[in-house]
């Protein structure tokens, strides 16, 4: 089996350079290794892991990013190739488009197919309900066109001001999302003890779930951010704030429920057993297990410009569409849009 990203999840374990592969050890067993070649990530989610110089420069040879996430899944730290920074042309219209009509069209944007993409993960949610439990099916496709409805609010801002409209522009996210995790809550198991959607600080486990893996996202996404030749701190939507990668926080948004909720949604429906331990974080165990299925699910195909890409490649080519719009070499930022 090719192996595309390597997680190191273990106290006390090395990432190495052995002719042309990285391998994962812990006093001289190996845990893990991939080839160079194949290698697209190395997520490094536990305390006491070191990785040689050798392997870093092998890194930025063959541009793998190392990603580094605690244990609620909130980044903290990544290595790049520095070449990647080296780019102005774009990042020189990006900060100017903040200031005229491609900042606000971008913020529509990306507010629309989040709010699109909640509805079609209801609705996906219904289908599968249609003849087992046509009632819920009958509730979750009108909570779908509930959701669809606060897209009007984001057809009636009117602001040309992006700081003026930032406000509006959340408070239509927000009411969208109030009504998509009321809506998701009715089809998840009550063994979890769902008790609404929680972020930072979360001590239930499909929240732990949801959180650690938004941490696993967020990574990627930065990486399509940098490769596009893109600022990860300029943003739009989310407000300009010293250390805050706010490009980031706003590409995120339309990839949040194909990329995690629906991933989330499928493991309760299943039983995913979640460990935690007397802190309520993930145990290392259930940390594994769900990054390695994040990590899979990035690379299963969705529909995207009329065929089937990995996810994985859709990040990527729609970092590449913000830059183009952004330089000015089309016309609209069209976000990403899932089909159930």
């Amino acid at each position: 089996m090719i192996v595309h990203n390597l997680v190191a999840d273990t106290f006390g374990t090395h990432i190495g350079k052995y002719s042309q592969r990285l391998r994962i050890t812990q006093q001289g067993e190996t845990l893990a290794e991939a080839p160079l070649l194949h290698l697209q990530s190395i997520l490094v989610t536990s305390s006491g892991v070191s990785i040689s110089a050798d392997a870093l420069a092998a890194c930025s040879e063959h541009g793998i990013p190392v990603h580094f996430v605690d244990g609620t899944g909130t980044p903290y730290a990544a290595l790049y190739n520095t070449g990647l920074i080296g780019t102005i042309a774009t990042r020189r219209e990006q900060l100017l488009a903040y200031y005229d009509a491609r900042g606000i069209g971008f913020t529509l944007a990306i507010a629309e197919g989040k709010i699109r993409n909640q509805a079609t993960n209801l609705k996906y949610l219904a289908k599968t309900r249609e003849t087992t439990a046509p009632e819920l099916h009958q509730e979750l496709s009108l909570r779908a066109s509930e959701v669809m409805d606060c897209i009007a609010l984001l057809d009636n801002i009117v602001d040309e001001n992006l700081d003026d409209l930032r406000s509006a522009v959340m408070g239509a996210e927000g009411l969208a999302a109030k009504r998509y995790w009321e809506a998701a809550g009715l089809v998840l198991p009550e063994e979890y003890q769902w008790p609404g959607r929680v972020g930072r600080g979360a001590k239930d486990s499909l929240n732990s779930l949801l959180n650690y893996g938004y941490g696993i996202l967020y990574g990627k996404i930065e990486q399509a951010i940098l490769l596009a030749g893109l600022d990860p701190y300029a943003g739009f939507l989310h407000a300009d704030r010293p250390g805050k990668p706010s490009l980031v926080l706003d590409l995120i948004e339309e990839f949040r429920q194909v990329a995690i909720d629906r991933l989330v949604f499928g493991l309760a429906n299943r039983h995913f057993t979640v460990h935690q331990d007397d802190k309520g974080l993930l145990t290392q165990e259930t940390r594994r297990g769900f990054a390695d299925k994040v990590l899979e699910h990035l690379e299963a195909t969705v529909r995207y410009d009329g065929k089937r890409y990995p996810l994985r490649f859709v990040i990527q080519n729609q970092a590449r569409h913000l830059a183009s719009f952004l330089r000015g070499e089309c016309p609209a930022y069209i976000p990403f849009k899932a089909i159930w």
